[in-house]
């Protein structure tokens, strides 16, 4: 008997933190806005500070730099023609030269096969 009655007294308390533990939180939907201003008084504002300056940026407070130079416009202007014909030393490859591929096989046989596999026909082996 007092087993049974110590299983009882088990079975409802744990019935009872279920029962408190099962109480879910409310939800009151979407907050309303509560603003004073038009909007195009919010669109005015947002242009406003779209043109001011990122106080945030990297480079905030440090001005405009000037470089005064010696060197004419168009003298520049060759040299950043030449350099941007000129070989990139930080790209792959650079250094490598032209690698060529000498071989026996004929360009017209090549093309051949190129056209038979474009067509999906059997390539010879």
């Amino acid at each position: 008997m007092m087993n049974t009655t110590t299983k009882i007294l088990a079975a409802a308390a744990l019935s009872a933190l279920a029962v408190v533990g099962a109480q879910a939180e409310t939800y009151d939907g979407v907050h309303p806005l509560v603003s004073g201003n038009s909007r195009a008084d919010v669109h005015a504002q947002a242009v406003v500070a779209s043109h001011h300056v990122n106080p945030y940026g990297d480079l905030y407070g440090e001005g405009v730099a000037t470089i005064a130079g010696n060197i004419d416009r168009a003298s520049v202007h060759s040299q950043a023609v030449a350099a941007a014909h000129s070989p990139n030393p930080y790209a792959d490859g650079y250094g490598e030269g032209v690698m060529s591929i000498a071989g026996t096989v004929d360009r017209n046989s090549v093309r051949a096969a190129a056209r038979a596999a474009a067509r999906g026909d059997q390539l010879p082996l």
